[in-house]
């Protein structure tokens, strides 16, 4: 509404943040759906996993989903793996909860505000910890496996990607923050 009371013209920055809500929602929830999965994926792709699971008719693979979801703690690189990849997804969910929250703030046409400063805060911290337990995956594979071949795998992708990332988030809530202080004192002056 504007000040006459009148409803306010939707911009194409209302219209892309409603569709980018959207996808964003879906997305969070898919990935919820995986985090579920994370622990039966990782027990039926393992070198024992996916040999055996052919062998059953398809009416009992679920059942052999849910022995591979007990079985994957057993053995202690599918179980640092179902770890790594349950931590990262938990992040993950933050980090698209977080965004969700942005894009809410702008279909209101509010995007400078303390909290938008705060979201991107905590998607920094998420980012940060993902890129800290991608370095210690690594670091834990080069002791495991005795070799340096981990750092040829996405963890070491990882690692500079996500604290890009999570530096980017906090120059943004430093952003959103000022320009919160400047809309207020503006506010202000009116």
């Amino acid at each position: 509404m504007d000040k006459e009371g009148f409803p306010m013209e939707k911009t194409g920055v209302v219209r892309l943040a409603k569709v980018l809500r959207l996808l964003v929602t879906i997305t969070f929830l898919c990935n919820l759906v995986a985090l579920i999965l994370v622990p039966g994926l990782v027990g039926m792709y393992s070198p024992h996993g996916v040999l055996e699971l052919y062998r059953y008719e398809t009416g009992r693979i679920f059942w052999e989903f849910l022995t591979y979801w007990i079985w994957v703690w057993q053995a202690e690189n599918t179980a640092a793996l179902t770890l790594f990849l349950l931590f990262c997804g938990s992040c993950t969910a933050v980090l698209l909860w977080q965004g969700r929250r942005l894009l809410g703030s702008i279909i209101e046409e509010s995007p400078f505000s303390r909290a938008n400063a705060r979201n991107m805060r905590r998607a920094a911290v998420c980012c940060f910890l993902i890129a800290l337990a991608a370095l210690l995956r690594m670091v834990w594979g080069f002791f495991y496996y005795g070799a340096i071949f981990p750092l040829f795998t996405y963890n070491a992708l990882f690692i500079p990607i996500f604290t890009m990332a999570g530096l980017l988030c906090m120059v943004m809530s430093a952003l959103f923050r000022q320009a919160a202080e400047l809309k207020e004192e503006n506010d202000l002056t009116i």
